[in-house]
């Protein structure tokens, strides 16, 4: 590991990364939502609904993508919401929202590793998944403590490998051909069984296919130019995945009857399967896996980025911010959140993991809808320099803050104790952080050495 630097002694992390590290670990994250988890929305909205849902939530993250990639241009800094929130909320709600961002991703990356078992067990009962969930959360560790460069480089090839294999699923169906097309959507399509209060109940899980992209602000301080870097990766990332997700319902869709793709844990894997193609089932199966391994490997980067932020602006204890001699990673914060992803890895409990994902996303979320409109009565456009600048403001900031509550609301529909608990976890953190923490925390330096790229905001 080498000569560690002392305690205390913190320092920034190295700039090295470009628009191909930033679409790598937005889609990264996130297409493993396209192989699993989104057809949740089936069994709340049916099939009709569910499309619906991918689209809603689409919306919901160009406005959140729009207005992460204005302020994270801005804030060339580790930490993405959290460091927005910094210089725009205070002390609290920043603890909160980096207390969220963590909470987000090590639920996603545990998620990632149960399936990875899942599909493994899959090819004979007697496989064990537990293994194989260690050993992938500890070689994807290894290779975050070793660096960011290298980290993302990788994550960029097997996230391209896996959305090819989507593609191979779907020219595997022959769906250009009316004739020898196998896709059935009339008869494996069950409409909108529930109506439109089952569309509101899919929104949840209509998040699935796009959770993480908002995570490419995470890694704004590592960007050889934050300006460029983040509004093209991120908005590129975006559009890959709204294609990738049409693409991954259309064809689940047709191959898979509706009852049967509510339930699946894997279900481009169980699509690839319903075309008796062997080549088709095994490349889907690889990019499965693959998919799996880009998500957490990105999930452990984001994760360990708002953890270290939190910590060098003493909201948790200092140790945490300390970077290594060598590899200049935060590796304290990427060794200590292992055995937290490995614990809710070991519950088995998929649906019960998403939705604490989901549910700390979408708080993050409605602050992010905030901070925008406080951000843009401070600082209006020509009063600070931007990578970019969000279009049709203030109407995409409101679109977000409705379609997020829309989304809370619906999570209400059998998940409601997952709802009750996750305000109940944030709203005892809040109190700790207020009667503990707090005064350990310098607010005359807590926004540091950023203050001098901020000019004086209107108003104030």
């Amino acid at each position: 590991m080498g000569k560690v630097q002392e305690s205390g002694k913190t320092s920034n992390l190295p700039r090295v990364l470009g628009p191909m590290h930033i679409w790598a670990l937005g889609v990264g994250i996130v297409l493993v939502g396209e192989f699993m988890g989104w057809n949740f929305t089936i069994a709340k909205g049916g099939s009709l609904g569910s499309i619906i849902a991918c689209w809603t939530i689409g919306i919901l993250y160009v406005c959140l993508v729009m207005i992460n990639t204005e302020i994270g241009s801005v804030i060339p800094e580790a930490g993405g919401q959290y460091a927005m929130a910094k210089y725009l909320l205070g002390p609290l709600a920043s603890f909160n929202i980096g207390l969220m961002l963590v909470f987000e991703y090590v639920m996603l990356e545990a998620a990632d590793a149960l399936v990875v078992g899942q599909i493994l067990q899959s090819l004979h009962p007697d496989i064990q998944a537990t293994p194989y969930i260690i050993l992938t959360l500890l070689v994807l560790t290894y290779l975050n403590y070793r660096g960011v460069y290298a980290t993302l480089t990788l994550n960029f090839f097997i996230t391209a490998l896996a959305f090819l294999t989507i593609l191979i699923l779907l020219f595997g169906t022959r769906f250009y051909s009316e004739s020898e097309s196998i896709l059935q959507l009339k008869r494996f399509s069950d409409g909108l069984p529930y109506g439109w209060i089952g569309i509101l109940a899919a929104l949840q899980f209509g998040i699935w296919f796009y959770l993480g992209i908002e995570g490419t602000a995470l890694a704004a301080e590592e960007c050889r130019s934050t300006g460029r870097a983040l509004p093209v990766g991120a908005l590129v990332g975006l559009a890959t995945l709204l294609v990738g997700a049409t693409l991954t319902w259309y064809v689940c869709s047709g191959l898979v009857p509706a009852d049967k793709l509510g339930e699946s844990v894997y279900p481009l894997y169980d699509a690839a399967r319903a075309t008796g193609i062997p080549f088709v089932v095994a490349a889907l199966f690889a990019g499965t896996i693959l998919a799996c391994l880009a998500s957490a490997n990105g999930c452990i980067n984001d994760s360990s980025r708002a953890w270290f932020a939190m910590a060098r602006d003493t909201l948790i204890p200092g140790a945490f911010a300390v970077t290594h001699p060598r590899f200049k990673t935060p590796y304290r914060a990427i060794l200590f959140l292992l055995p937290m992803s490995l614990a809710f890895g070991f519950t088995g409990l998929l649906d019960q993991v998403i939705t604490f994902s989901i549910l700390s996303a979408l708080l993050v979320y409605l602050f992010t809808a905030y901070m925008m409109l406080k951000f843009r009565k401070m600082y209006p456009p020509g009063t600070i320099d931007r990578g970019y600048t969000a279009p049709w403001h203030p109407v995409v900031a409101y679109l977000l803050l409705a379609l997020t509550t829309a989304t809370l609301s619906g999570m209400y529909f059998g998940y409601w104790i997952n709802l009750l608990s996750g305000f109940t976890f944030y709203l005892l953190a809040s109190l700790w952080f207020t009667f503990h923490r707090s005064k350990f925390v310098n607010t005359e330096t807590f926004i540091g050495a950023g203050a001098h790229r901020w000019p004086r905001p209107r108003g104030y």
